[in-house]
């Protein structure tokens, strides 16, 4: 049996911001984590993390401080990106932004905004062609090709974003990276969304990043997690095991602030809360331990050993 290689590989990722002469944000501090075609990795924290920042600096956005990027065997996250690198990255990775209106140009028509990828990279022979990719992807997520002559502000809040996964997703990209893809719609429209981007990874065989800080909807569609805090991811597994085996006390805390539906179970439910520095927790002094080839956790020995006799949340 082939070992699987990862799709996307990120090694050591920091982004770190100089926001005056003496003080430097860090922002991302020292990441690694692999996604393997065809998953959903769900990256999840509070706001502030640096969740965020992360699928920006693996997209290009930003241009990463330090680290390797392994984008489909090719070096990504080197400074001075060749033009055929640039191109590959852009036609192949491509991200669903978290605020719909802020990111689709309201002087432009939805099918203008849906193919402006597929003429910058020339992806088309015709126009005619253009038309055609532009009706099936509307109609895939959901709208007609009717509103393709439409405007941004003629839609509702999920269509607009239905918009921006079209524009996505019309590119047939090997990497998706959802920031906050539903974190702005309504409850019913997150799961219509929601449903759609799973519905759309089994038709196309899409690979997502799905970053988000609400852990139901992650515990729904993703495939393996990694936990944020302050920079660093703390734990990472699949979901089974953040979510029935959780090791560090942010993950637990997290987990128990999960509201319940079952008002009785919801009364009794506690939320835990973690404090870094009250319980003198250094990331940088961590290093990772291994439960097993997928769950692995960010501590000293001795926090390890703390942390894993604590059973529950």
């Amino acid at each position: 049996m082939s070992e699987r290689v990862p799709l996307l590989k990120v090694e050591n990722l920091k982004q770190h911001f100089r926001i005056t002469r003496n003080y430097t944000t860090k922002a991302v501090d020292g990441i690694s984590f692999e996604i393997y075609p065809g998953e959903t990795y769900g990256l999840v924290g509070e706001s502030g993390s640096g969740k965020s920042t992360t699928g920006r600096s693996i997209i290009r956005l930003y241009d990463p401080t330090d680290g390797n990027i392994i984008f489909d065997g090719r070096d990504i996250g080197k400074k001075d990106l060749s033009k055929e690198d640039e191109s590959y990255l852009r036609t192949n990775m491509q991200m669903i932004f978290q605020d719909p209106m802020a990111c689709l140009n309201p002087r432009k028509k939805v099918k203008e905004i849906i193919a402006q990828g597929l003429e910058i990279h020339k992806l088309c022979n015709s126009q005619k062609e253009i038309d055609e990719k532009v009706d099936n992807i509307l109609e895939k997520v959901g709208l007609s090709k009717e509103h393709a002559t439409r405007y941004p502000h003629q839609f509702s809040g999920g269509q607009r974003q239905r918009i921006g996964i079209a524009r996505a997703l019309i590119m047939n990209p090997k990497l998706v990276i959802a920031d906050e893809a539903i974190s702005a719609l309504d409850v019913s429209i997150q799961a219509q969304v929601v449903n759609l981007i799973k519905d759309m990874q089994e038709e196309l065989g899409t690979t997502y990043l799905f970053i988000a800080h609400d852990l139901s909807m992650v515990k729904y569609i993703s495939d393996r997690i990694g936990v944020m805090h302050l920079g660093h991811i703390v734990e990472t597994g699949t979901t089974d095991e953040i979510f029935e085996n959780p090791i560090h006390p942010y993950t637990k805390s997290l987990l128990s602030a999960i509201p319940h539906p079952n008002p009785v179970v919801e009364k009794k439910r506690i939320a835990l809360v973690y404090d870094k520095d009250k319980e003198k927790v250094d990331y940088t002094k961590g290093i990772e331990h291994k439960l097993s080839d997928t769950h692995i956790v960010l501590a000293t020995a001795e926090e390890f050993e703390k942390w894993s006799k604590i059973k529950g949340y």
